[in-house]
């Protein structure tokens, strides 16, 4: 049996949106808080409206140069010490707020270190409010006259909205205003708290100019908490505490005291069009910014706080405030809401209260604390990871994914990021100078940030119905009102109400009962009652028909009036579309010159930043080559302090050694002397001996040996002192295999010398008699020889130049040309002499003989009257081999 293959589940395909190729940079503002009291050196400059200048403290670690630089960082606004909340709200809110009025989204969120300011910013204090309670002033005072009743848009829990009619709404209301596990919205009636009250000056609202009045608006808030990376409603009023146990009936907890169930939190979802919501979240609607700030203020009141070391009330969470602004169009006569859900444009701003980055060694943070900071960090950190791909993806052409799923932040946020709203950051700062290294960090990221594009959100599709329709519909209500009171009609109430009383004013008919046959009045004046009736009503109804009438015409002629003003307001619209040509041609010049503008832009601060690579290469090879110089100048002196230490120590050992030659030349020649001095006296006596024997009468002595000749006063005179001792003939016997070296033969050389060849200055040179010197061998030169030797030099183990001379026989070969063949090699080499030891050497003692080792000839003394000589063939080298006599030592 053949098994069916299971088939995979269809990929439901992403909606289509229309596409925009405009795009956006991130907008980042700056905010400087004032420095605190307790402070006293300050880290941060405004410098002009858009840059500020960091400074390092005194005292922080300076960098591999031993100083730090001053660096400045630019934003779209910098707002210093002395803004005002109204001024920072119309730069950065304000756009947002335009925006969402017309059907598009924003994102706003501050952003900086613990302690920075980024809670006031948003929120405010009395009589300074922030950026929230502005900007639902500004909503409220834009829609007011056209919000619609309350419960006419309900939510569909999936992050859309439905539309209802009246009847609807109204029983939608009293189920929840009898249900009693739903809580009732606070009333913009209601007494205020007063921590929030007066937060917004009359004198301070905005309005947004512009607003459609052909549809209606309702709006909803929802606030929640990002804590430890779970979502929470703050909105719930059954939320349970995230970090302590549950407790079961009896009083007991479900688990041990140290093992904590982990919180229920809210889960993130994808609607129909990809885009994230949070599931299961309380929307309430509002029709009042004191209302809706009232039940923000509910929701502020249950977000985590803590007192740390630099924060009295630090945040330990990131609170999100989403303002839901849903609009819908009027029908055709301007008096209901279409019933129609497609025609439902539904806008949201989010207002986010990042917590702060902070360091747990200077919060002084233990336990619940160090985990919360944690988490605050590693949301962060995924933050900026996710905004870096962004940038390289954009800047490189690569197509990274972005880690938006990593946290809980940037996974509700992504879709911002991805083209469906504007997106900006309030970075704010504290100038205190303990500060200053986080501070660094997060003007990094701001700037990083700065290079980030977002796709412009495009503008919704225009109804197709004609606008101006509320307008008409509420004229046509006060003409019909007005023409009703003129008449004595009723005002201001409905048809079937107007004919009634129409009816009632009527003249009664008489009694109509017949109680005789014959009865001529009752019929007659029955009759003549209802011709009277006949005769009002046809009264009533010509005079209805001449209102009629004249109210067609009344209404021909605003329709003359509306047709004439509609070809008016066709050319005029007709004009408009030449200058929107125009101005979209400047538009795209612009856009085309910004574009240049900003690769211009790019490539200067790419050439600056490759500048300031290239000086901090120039300073630190200049250093390096100063660090050389001073290390070759201290070598330089430390050579010539050992010049001198060793010219020094050669001077003392030359004196020594001229000492020693002179004490042992005189003792020599006073031991000559002495048997010279032994010899004439035995050759006195001899001669004494010899002449007594001639005398007379004496028999002649038998003959004897002859007796050497005694020297003559020149010959007993001492040798003249030579440069070394000789070395006398009895001492050890020269070595038979001793043989004169071939060089010196009457043999015709080619004496090859390279050019290179350094001039040593040695006693010691090689001289070859009969040669002919060359830079290059020849063959002319080598036809006309038959020897060869080529000086070659080389450095030694011990860092000296030593000479070597190698020599070959000069071969024809059968082709008529020249060969060498090498035969030896002579080496000439330069020591340093050392002092020798006045220790008596162990092989002084011994007897000379032929087979002695090398240790009883290597002092100084026996080198002088060594000769050296290479041989092939030899085991101690390349043609080595030393004859030696040794001088007799002193006992």
């Amino acid at each position: 049996m053949i098994r069916q293959a299971k088939g995979k589940t269809p990929r439901r395909p992403a909606p289509k949106k229309p596409s925009s190729n405009q795009k956006d940079p991130v907008g980042v503002y700056c905010r400087v808080r004032p420095l605190g009291v307790e402070d006293k050196e300050c880290c941060i400059e405004v410098i002009s409206s858009s840059t500020i200048q960091l400074h390092a403290p005194e005292g922080f670690k300076t960098n591999r140069n031993g100083e730090y630089k001053e660096t400045q960082y630019s934003f779209k606004k910098v707002f210093g010490v002395s803004v005002s909340q109204k001024e920072l709200f119309e730069h950065v809110a304000k756009p947002l707020v335009d925006d969402l009025i017309l059907g598009k989204n924003g994102l706003l969120f501050t952003y900086g270190v613990t302690g920075s300011g980024k809670t006031f910013t948003m929120t405010g204090s009395p009589g300074q409010g922030g950026l929230l309670p502005r900007s639902l002033d500004m909503i409220f005072n834009s829609i007011g006259p056209y919000q619609a009743k309350r419960y006419v848009f309900k939510t569909d829990d999936k992050n859309g909205m439905e539309v209802q009619n009246d009847v609807d709404a109204l029983l939608e209301r009293q189920r929840r205003e009898n249900n009693l596990f739903v809580p009732k919205t606070p009333s913009s009636r209601q007494k205020l708290d007063p921590e929030i009250a007066d937060m917004i000056k009359s004198e301070e609202a905005y309005k947004v100019d512009g607003v459609d009045e052909d549809s209606s608006y309702s709006v909803f808030v929802s606030y929640i908490e990002i804590y430890n990376n779970y979502i929470y409603d703050l909105l719930e009023e059954t939320q349970e505490d995230a970090i302590k146990p549950k407790w079961n009936g009896g009083g007991t907890p479900l688990r041990q005291n140290t093992e904590f169930i982990p919180p229920q939190s809210r889960i993130l979802r994808e609607d129909q069009n990809h885009n994230m919501y949070v599931a299961g979240c309380m929307e309430i609607e509002v029709k009042s910014a004191e209302e809706a700030f009232q039940v923000f203020w509910r929701g502020q009141k249950k977000r985590k706080v803590a007192n740390t070391c630099l924060n009295r009330e630090s945040s330990r969470s990131h609170s999100v405030l989403i303002i839901k602004l849903a609009q819908a169009p009027l029908d055709a006569d301007g008096d209901k809401i279409l019933q129609d859900k497609n025609q439902v444009t539904v806008s949201q701003l989010c207002l986010v209260d990042l917590a702060g980055s902070e360091r747990t060694g200077r919060t002084g943070a233990e336990g619940t604390r160090i985990r919360e900071a944690g988490n605050i960090n590693q949301s962060l950190l995924n933050l900026r990871t996710c905004i870096e791909i962004l940038r390289e993806n954009q800047m490189c052409g690569t197509n990274r994914m972005v880690p938006y799923r990593d946290s809980k932040v940037t996974h509700l946020f992504k879709n911002y990021f991805d083209g469906e709203g504007k997106v900006r950051m309030v970075v704010c700062v504290n100038p205190k100078a303990d500060d200053y290294e986080e501070t660094l960090l997060v003007m990094r990221f701001a700037e990083m940030t700065q290079e980030v594009e977002v796709a412009r959100p495009v503008d919704r599709p225009i109804c197709g119905f004609t606008p101006g329709r509320r307008h008409r519909n509420q004229a046509f209500k006060d003409e019909l009102s007005r023409k009703l009171e003129e008449r004595g009609g009723p005002v201001d109430r409905d048809t079937p109400s107007v004919l009634s009383h129409l009816v009632l004013n009527l003249p009664p008919l008489p009694s109509s009962e017949l109680t005789d046959p014959h009865d001529d009045i009752t019929l007659p004046r029955l009759i003549e009652a209802l011709q009277n009736r006949h005769r009002i009503r046809q009264m009533m109804i010509d005079e209805y028909s001449k209102a009629a009438v004249a109210m067609k015409s009344m209404l021909q002629e605003l329709d003359g009036n509306l047709k004439s003003n509609n070809n008016f307001i066709h050319e005029q619209n007709g004009k408009m579309l030449e200058k929107d040509k125009i101005i979209d041609n400047n538009k795209a010049e612009i856009e085309r010159l910004e574009k240049k503008t900003k690769m211009q832009e790019h490539k200067i601060d790419i050439l600056q930043k490759t500048a300031k690579i290239y000086e901090e290469d120039k300073r630190s090879l200049q250093q390096e080559l100063e660090t050389r110089e001073q290390r070759l100048l201290r070598e330089l002196s430390e050579k010539r302090r050992m010049e001198q230490r060793m010219h020094g120590v050669v001077t003392d050992t030359q004196l020594k050694w001229e000492k020693e030659c002179d004490r042992r030349v005189n003792a020599k020649q006073l031991e000559m002397q002495n048997k010279l001095w032994v010899k004439d006296e035995k050759l006195k006596q001899l001669k004494a001996i010899v002449t007594e024997s001639k005398t007379p009468g004496r028999p002649d002595p038998p003959p004897r040996q002859t007796q050497p000749k005694r020297p003559s006063r020149e010959e007993r005179l001492p040798a003249k002192r030579s440069a070394s001792p000789s070395p006398l003939p009895t001492a050890t016997p020269v070595r038979p295999l001793h043989r004169r070296s071939r060089s010196a033969g009457g043999e015709k050389w080619v004496d090859h010398k390279p050019s290179s060849s350094m001039d040593l200055g040695t006693v010691l040179q090689p001289v070859i008699p009969n040669a002919i010197q060359v830079s290059a061998p020849s063959e002319k030169a080598l036809s006309k020889c038959d020897r060869y030797v080529l000086t070659h030099q080389e450095v030694a183990s011990d860092g000296e130049i030593q000479t070597k001379l190698i020599k070959g026989e000069v071969i024809k070969t059968r082709g008529g040309g020249q060969a060498v063949q090498f035969t030896d090699i002579e080496t000439l080499k330069q020591q340093l002499t050392t002092v020798p030891s006045r220790k008596r050497r162990s092989s002084e003692g011994k007897a000379s003989s032929g087979d002695q080792t090398d240790g009883a000839w290597t002092d100084v003394e026996t080198r002088c009257s060594v000769a050296v000589e290479m041989r092939a063939g030899s085991n101690m080298g390349p043609g080595y081999e030393h004859h030696g006599i040794t001088k007799r030592r002193k006992p």
